[in-house]
């Protein structure tokens, strides 16, 4: 009988520890539901943390989410922006921790090193702001609720080509995001006839925009194109008036990371006037987001919500609302649950596109302007359901 017990137990650790083996170690009915939350919440990318976090913490508090009598509860852990850090976290989070979900995932070297964890596992993994079109590839378990770089860049130069812009530099920071941004962007612009003259990019870590600023204003093209990740656009504008590009006649088209709500204000004058395409901006108009938007800044001490806000709120309700669907199961049950999901955002109308698994939105075209005085992204134009570029081959 010991003998038997314990070499049960050893095969139970032997599988635990063996995440290869696909065994999810099986949880009493009365314990809580844990959600795995893995943010930079120090770093360079500590703005993407704290709004992620704050987001999810409202919405926990609004809902207090039970499925089947059993609480669900959210572990928030830092990865200070380290891929290998947030490896380490996931393991431990499914092996130690028994979470049913893996959500978070600031940058895009985090999500793909997490990726074959939650394929071994089978553990479902929301990526709330990464935003690489190949992430959802690299596991059947990856759903996606942030939004990707080809759907805003594609966006942003359909409408630099209907307003006459022709010769285009790109400017995107060297990593998986900003070479999706600088691909479609150039392969958009080329296809309706304009020209990128030249292609510029600046390393992820500590960049100093001021030498390929100079080089932008030498090559002198009609507009510059900018991606930027989360929490550089502040520096970023900074040195573009220092370099007098804004006097040049050099117009500043980009990506919405790059006049970011949760620093906007912070820029000053020199962003007045740039225009961006992206799928949030707190100044969108619906009751849902007004909703979202006043809520946010009560719990957070007036901290206005960004992108990376609205892709923790709605990732954190896809997976209570999958976890309904699988009535509190994890693994393949819970995935079923969230693929296909269609519902109001803040943001909008989205789906979670059963088949890739990735996020179907609108995609706006926004002015910075002042209104009630303050710096807003002030929406002006759409595009409606767009999936991802990267996708539609």
């Amino acid at each position: 009988m010991h003998y038997r017990s314990l070499s049960h137990h050893l095969c139970a650790v032997t599988l635990t520890l063996g995440l290869g083996l696909g065994g999810h170690a099986v949880a009493a009915d009365t314990d809580p539901l844990k959600i795995g939350l893995i943010l930079p919440m120090t770093g360079q990318q500590s703005s993407t943390g704290r709004q992620i976090d704050a987001a999810v913490k409202l919405y926990m508090a609004q809902n207090h989410p039970t499925i089947n009598g059993r609480k669900v509860e959210v572990i928030v852990k830092d990865d200070a922006g380290t891929p290998d850090t947030t490896r380490r976290l996931a393991q431990e989070l499914v092996v130690n921790d028994k979470v049913v979900a893996l959500a978070g995932f600031g940058i895009t070297p985090s999500a793909m090193a997490t990726a074959p964890i939650a394929t071994q596992s089978k553990t479902p993994m929301v990526v709330m702001a990464a935003a690489t079109s190949a992430i959802t590839e690299a596991s059947p378990f990856v759903i996606r609720t942030s939004f990707t770089l080809p759907q805003v860049s594609v966006s942003i130069a359909e409408w630099a080509a209907k307003n006459n812009i022709k010769k285009v530099v790109t400017l995107v920071s060297d990593y998986g995001p900003g070479i999706d941004a600088e691909k479609y962007f150039a392969n958009r612009m080329v296809l309706n006839g304009g020209q990128v003259i030249d292609k510029l990019r600046t390393p992820l870590r500590a960049p100093d925009f001021a030498p390929v600023l100079q080089k932008v204003r030498d090559a002198a093209p009609e507009a510059l194109f900018v991606f930027l990740p989360s929490g550089q656009g502040a520096l970023f504008m900074k040195q573009f008036a220092e370099r007098g590009l804004d006097k040049a006649g050099i117009r500043l088209i980009a990506t919405g990371d790059v006049t970011d709500d949760d620093q906007l204000n912070d820029m000053g004058d020199v962003a007045l006037g740039v225009v961006t395409s992206h799928h949030y901006s707190a100044n969108h108009k619906s009751a849902a987001n007004q909703k979202f938007v006043e809520a946010f800044k009560k719990a957070n001490n007036g901290m206005r919500p960004n992108f990376m806000s609205v892709g923790g709120y709605d990732g954190i309700r896809v997976i209570v609302e999958g976890l309904k669907a699988s009535k509190g199961q994890g693994g393949e049950a819970l995935l079923a649950g969230m693929k296909g999901q269609l519902f109001e955002s803040p943001r909008g109308p989205v789906l979670i596109d059963g088949q890739t698994r990735d996020i179907v939105q609108d995609v706006y075209i926004r002015k910075v302007e002042r209104v009630g005085g303050e710096l807003h992204n002030v929406e002006f134009d759409v595009q409606k359901a767009v999936k991802d570029p990267g996708k539609t081959k």
